[in-house]
């Protein structure tokens, strides 16, 4: 089950083509205060040799990916280095038992992995998002790390464990 609606994404989407720099940046400040770690996925990747402009790109997923989990209306837990572990791990398992098949299976897993995957709709964004920007930049092998990071954070959102009800407003 879906817990990020397509009208909490849209919403998410939309706001964030409102915003201004100013506003990204006091955005960034309430990922800091309440998710720190997806922000750390991200500012983690100059390390790895990916360049600022293309940080960019997973900021921006980020951005949306926090700005829907606010529109959903459920309470999220903060999600851990270790929910951020153990989502890598299993999607590198993923990734490399599909490199072990011939392109008819290899097509079939991954469309079972589409289907079956709880967060359809921001999965189909990230992946859709990042199928444009690889046609838009200068490749590079670092950018695996900017795509694996973005999938990370949809993983860890379709997976981390919430409570049993959403949260009440006043």
């Amino acid at each position: 089950m879906s817990r990020i609606s397509q009208n909490a994404l849209v919403s998410a989407i939309i706001a964030l083509q409102g915003m201004d720099m100013q506003q990204k940046a006091l955005l960034a400040d309430e990922i800091f205060r309440e998710q720190p770690n997806l922000l750390g996925s991200v500012l983690v990747l100059p390390r790895l040799g990916v360049s600022m402009q293309k940080v960019e790109f997973a900021l921006e997923i980020l951005f949306v990916c926090f700005k829907a989990m606010k529109a959903s209306g459920w309470v999220w837990p903060i999600i851990s280095e270790d929910d951020l572990d153990i989502q890598s791990r299993r999607f590198t398992a993923i990734i490399h038992f599909a490199d072990d098949l011939n392109q008819r299976l290899r097509d079939d897993s991954m469309q079972q992995y589409f289907a079956s995957h709880p967060e359809k709709e921001l999965l189909a964004y990230v992946q859709s998002e990042s199928a444009n920007w690889s046609a838009r930049i200068l490749p590079e092998e670092t950018d695996k790390y900017v795509i694996l990071a973005a999938l990370n954070m949809v993983n860890c959102l379709a997976f981390v464990a919430l409570p049993e009800s959403k949260a009440t407003t006043l």
